[in-house]
């Protein structure tokens, strides 16, 4: 290969290697059967863990490849990495699943990896055709995995909803994309940029359709009706992988379409968004406050996070979009936690899911009560934690752009969501003691320790994420 034709592959390099290890663990997976999962597992990780060393080496400066179709600056960069962190943490929950021998399938590992490339793609793409290949490659996955347990009726059924509804969402993208290149003639985010102007009528439906399928993968009202149904059918490790990395790949295309192909129509795309924003963080505040299985108060606790996330998008500045990032990242962290403590909640083999099953948590199982308490302190945004900065950034973002009806809404939302996350600690610590759990998968103590201490520790070194986090926002203006 010649220095030329390495210096055209390079920006994609971890998409190469991520799609090149998956197919060949696919070979291996068909040639020794389901008894590799393990195995597989282990390399899919060594190949995520590559894949972000790679992207870590990358220069520093703004990369563009493919005639322009491909983008790689320091707003990928920071959002890559977080995607990986998000998959390796969602292979590391799913070890304890994989051990049953009737739930041991050696496809899992490597959707995990499909899944991750198409995210990676998806927030470096920089034309409508790229952002089209990410997100499809991306959701086949993600369907695909939302049925793999196929002897269970539920799981089954939520694979059939999420393919059924994001068939529709795939279908108005489209639908958005088309009308947004017959009004600009280009499907170029530079070039839609330099053609939008003042906008049209066509044109702004045409970016409502394209926002509309965004919105579904970021489960955000009022395309958030699979979200419960699909969280709570789906196996507990493929729910943590929906609630955690696909939502950063899609946030961030949402902020990548949004600020570099419309900035001259910033008006109309910012009342889109803060109509999303409100009406996902009042529902996700006040629906999840009558839900009694934990995986479906998860799901509309998403919806709420992902409402609070595009408040600092909505105020459509550099501040707005390191608010974003740095609230991402709180959120992954968080996420993967309160899955640990999810999946950990087993009796005899049997998983639990009752929010009641919970009881008594603090005196059976004392430090993983206490790190689940820790958590849900952090979602309900309680400080000194880390979710309380996540929230903090965005509302001051927001407040600094002239949106005040906007963040005190947040603020009261959030107030009220706080009303369920407290709910569990008090069962977990008022509550007279249930069955106690089985005990804790090493896999499952690590991610649990490692994102308990992201929140705790936060306030004392915040500087090293929030820098990384402006330095990737002013890359996208």
């Amino acid at each position: 290969m010649t220095g030329l034709d390495f210096a055209a592959v390079y920006p994609v390099l971890p998409e190469l290697v991520l799609a090149a290890g998956a197919m060949v663990l696919l070979m291996m997976g068909a040639w020794r059967g389901d008894q590799s999962t393990a195995a597989l597992s282990g390399f899919a990780v060594m190949l995520l863990i590559l894949a972000g060393v790679l992207i870590l080496l990358m220069p520093a400066d703004k990369t563009v490849a493919f005639d322009g179709s491909f983008v790689v600056d320091a707003f990928s960069r920071y959002l890559k990495l977080l995607v990986l962190v998000g998959s390796i943490g969602v292979v590391l929950l799913s070890v304890e699943f994989l051990r049953d021998l009737q739930r041991r399938k050696f496809e899992y590992p490597i959707l995990i990896l499909l899944a991750t490339t198409g995210m990676l793609m998806l927030i470096s793409a920089a034309d409508l055709i790229a952002l089209y290949l990410g997100f499809e490659l991306m959701s086949l996955s993600l369907y695909v995995m939302a049925a793999i347990d196929r002897d269970n009726a539920r799981s089954t059924e939520a694979g059939l909803k999420y393919f059924v509804l994001g068939a529709l969402s795939s279908g108005m993208l489209l639908y958005g994309a088309s009308l947004i290149y017959g009004f600009t003639g280009t499907v170029s985010f530079v070039g839609i940029a330099q053609a939008v102007g003042d906008g049209g009528l066509g044109l702004t439906f045409g970016l409502v359709f394209l926002l509309a399928g965004l919105c579904f993968k970021v489960s955000a009202v009022p395309f958030h009706m699979w979200t419960p149904d699909v969280y709570q059918g789906a196996p507990t490790p493929v729910t943590a992988f929906f609630a955690a990395a696909p939502k950063v790949a899609a946030i961030a295309i949402f902020m990548r379409v949004s600020i570099a192909a419309f900035p001259g129509i910033a008006l109309q795309w910012q009342q889109i968004i803060v109509f999303v924003s409100i009406a996902s963080m009042v529902l996700g505040s006040f629906a999840a406050i009558g839900q009694r299985n934990i995986k479906r108060l998860m799901a509309y606790s998403s919806i709420a996070h992902m409402g609070f996330a595009l408040v600092g998008l909505a105020a459509g500045t550099s501040d707005g979009i390191q608010g974003v990032l740095v609230y991402m990242a709180i959120y992954v962290a968080m996420t993967l936690g309160t899955f640990a403590c999810i999946i950990s909640m087993r009796r005899q083999g049997k998983p639990v899911e009752d929010i009641s099953d919970l009881a008594g948590l603090a005196r059976t199982k004392p430090v993983m009560a206490f790190f689940f308490a820790v958590l849900m302190f952090s979602m309900a945004g309680v400080p000194p934690l880390a979710g309380f900065f996540a929230k903090f950034y965005v509302f001051l973002a927001a407040i600094q752009a002239g949106l005040f009806t906007l963040a005190v809404l947040g603020v009261i939302s959030s107030v009220v969501g706080a009303y369920y996350y407290l709910m569990i600690v008090k069962t977990m610590y008022f509550d007279e003691p249930a069955e106690a759990f089985d005990t804790m998968a090493g896999e499952l103590g690590t991610v649990l320790g490692v994102s308990g201490l992201v929140v705790l520790l936060f306030s004392l070194y915040p500087g090293l994420l929030v820098d990384a986090a402006g330095a990737a926002a002013k890359s996208l203006f």
